[in-house]
C-alpha cells in the first residue's frame, strides 16, 4: 500500500512548511513555505552559509545605516532562500512580508512589490511565489490591493472565520489557518484532551473549508501549524495542508489507510454570510479571545525571530 503521504498527495496538495533544502529535496512537495522563524533556523545551518555569506556582501555595498543595511540583507536573504526553493518544486514558494508591518498597508504593500521585483531581477515569475502576510485588517486590504495588481497573496495567521472569510472577500490568494496553535490555546485554557474529531483547529478549518465551497469562494484553504498526524488525517483532501519536515517522515513511513475527510462536492447546510466591513471585522475578532491572543502572539513571535536575524547580520557586517 502507498505511504500516507503518497494518498494525501493523492487528494491535496502537499506544501513543505520549511526552509531547508534538504528536507524539500527529500519529501518532493509541490510548493513550500517560509517565515522569519525557518529562516532564521535554515540562515544557521553551514549548509547555506553561502547564501548568507551572498546577502552580507551585498548589503555591505547599500548605502545607509548598519541596521538598513541588515534590513535589506535580511531581504534579500528571504528572497534567496526562495530563489533555491523555486528550483525544487514546480508550484508556488511564499515569501513574509516583515512582522512589524503588519498594522502598515501601504508599508505591506511596498515591501511585497519589492520582494516580486527582487524575484524577477532573479527571472522567477510573479506566478512563482506567494507574498505572506499576517491577517490583520490591514494586511487584508494590502493584500487586496496586490490582488488586483496580479500580486498573489498567502494570508498567515487565520485563527477565525472572521478573518478568513475578509481574506475570500478581499479576492485573496490563500489563506493559511493555524490549527495546531488554536488547539495549543484551547487546551492551556481548558486543560482538556481533544481527540483529532473535536480538535477546535481541526473543526475550525473544516468549518472555514465548508464556507468557502458552499458560497463560492475560490480562496484556497492551506491548513498549517500541525501538532500530530491526527491533525492532518482529519484534514485529508483540504485544498492544501503545508506540513513540517518531521511530520512529512512519519507519513512517509505510515502505509496505513488513510481516508478522505474533506471534498468540495460534499453537501451541506449554507453556513449564514459572515459580515465583514471594517466595524464587522474589528468587533466579531475582538470577541474572540483566542483569535485575538493568537494573532498578537504570532505577530510578535515572527517579529522577534526577524529582529534576531537582523542582529546576527548586523554583526557580520
Amino acid at each position: 500500500m502507498p505511504s500516507k503521504l503518497d494518498q494525501l498527495k493523492a487528494m491535496t496538495t502537499v506544501v513543505a512548511d520549511t526552509g531547508d533544502i534538504a528536507s524539500i529535496q527529500a519529501f518532493k512537495p509541490t510548493d513550500c513555505t517560509t517565515n522569519p522563524t525557518l529562516i532564521l533556523k535554515a540562515a544557521q545551518m553551514p549548509a547555506y552559509a553561502s547564501i548568507v555569506d551572498e546577502a552580507v556582501a551585498w548589503a555591505k555595498r547599500q548605502t545607509g545605516s548598519r541596521q538598513v543595511q541588515a534590513a535589506a540583507a535580511c531581504d534579500r536573504l528571504a528572497v534567496s532562500f526562495g530563489a533555491e526553493l523555486t528550483r525544487l518544486v514546480p508550484g508556488r514558494v511564499s515569501t513574509e512580508v516583515d512582522a512589524d508591518l503588519s498594522f502598515d498597508t501601504l508599508a505591506t504593500v511596498a515591501k511585497a512589490r519589492a520582494i516580486i521585483a527582487d524575484y524577477a531581477s532573479r527571472d522567477i515569475g510573479r506566478n512563482r511565489i506567494l507574498i505572506k502576510i499576517a491577517a490583520t485588517w490591514e494586511g487584508i486590504r494590502a493584500a487586496e490591493i496586490l490582488q488586483k495588481d496580479g500580486i498573489d497573496c498567502n494570508l498567515t495567521l487565520i485563527f477565525s472565520a472572521v478573518q478568513a472569510v475578509a481574506c475570500a472577500e478581499a479576492g485573496v490568494f490563500l489563506i493559511s489557518p493555524f490549527v495546531g496553535r488554536i488547539l495549543d490555546w484551547h487546551v492551556k485554557a481548558t486543560g482538556q484532551t481533544y481527540t483529532a474529531e473535536t480538535d477546535p483547529g481541526v473543526v475550525s478549518v473544516r468549518g472555514i473549508y465548508r464556507y468557502f465551497k458552499a458560497h463560492g469562494h475560490k480562496t484556497v484553504v492551506m491548513g498549517a501549524s500541525f501538532r500530530n498526524l491526527g491533525e492532518i488525517e482529519a484534514l485529508a483532501g483540504c485544498d492544501r495542508l503545508t506540513i513540517a519536515p518531521t511530520l512529512l517522515e512519519q507519513l512517509q513511513k505510515d502505509e496505513g489507510m488513510l481516508v478522505r475527510r474533506l471534498s468540495p462536492d460534499a453537501a451541506a447546510p449554507r453556513p449564514d454570510r459572515i459580515v465583514t466591513d471594517e466595524a464587522s471585522f474589528r468587533w466579531q475578532f475582538n470577541e474572540d479571545a483566542m483569535a485575538t491572543e493568537k494573532l498578537a502572539e504570532g505577530i510578535r513571535l515572527f517579529a522577534k525571530d526577524l529582529g534576531a536575524l537582523r542582529a546576527m547580520v548586523a554583526e557580520r557586517l
